[in-house]
């Protein structure tokens, strides 16, 4: 019994689970790699907390880069939702390592065949920049937001920690 069970639980139709498992398992990223290409975190402005109108505050930075430009994602994960609407138009939710959330909005496309339950490698695009949601008639970017279970997290140092580590982006 216990050898038809690690057999199951290495075939492909278990990846899903196996990496669930694995990931809740994983500690929080110390370090993210840019999931914009061809930008360093020294270009990314600090906009974390910053005011939004009058009832909420920016819980992402913006980075900002040519319409089209490819997205990838930060980690390894799973992707929990791709949709579009509301503040974010066209948006991926990627469910990463310490069961933190990884938010990608304003996307001007999603990359072809994504849905949910995919398994992500870190460096798999997502998507492309774009100006969705309410980010209409903006400078085309990418708003990247990190959720731990306390709510938002400033994803900024976490770049800058991970800087000169951007993986090419790749086919999932």
């Amino acid at each position: 019994m216990l050898a038809v069970a690690h057999w199951c639980w290495r075939q492909p139709f278990m990846a899903k689970p196996r990496t669930l498992w694995e990931l809740s398992r994983m500690p929080a990223p110390e370090a993210l790699a840019m999931p914009v290409a061809g930008v360093r975190a020294a270009q990314v402005a600090d906009t974390f907390g910053a005011a939004r109108g009058s009832d909420r505050t920016h819980a992402g930075v913006d980075i900002f880069a040519p319409r089209g430009t490819p997205v990838a994602s930060a980690t390894r994960g799973i992707v929990s939702s791709v949709r579009e609407g509301g503040l974010g138009g066209r948006q991926v939710w990627v469910l990463g390592p310490a069961r933190q959330r990884h938010y990608y909005a304003h996307l001007d496309d999603w990359a072809s065949g994504l849905a949910e339950g995919d398994v992500l490698a870190a460096g798999s695009v997502i998507g492309h920049v774009g100006d969705t949601g309410n980010a209409r008639g903006t400078p085309p970017h990418l708003h990247y937001g990190v959720y731990g279970s306390g709510g938002a997290i400033d994803p900024l140092p976490l770049l800058q920690a991970g800087d000169g580590k951007q993986q090419a982006p790749r086919a999932r």
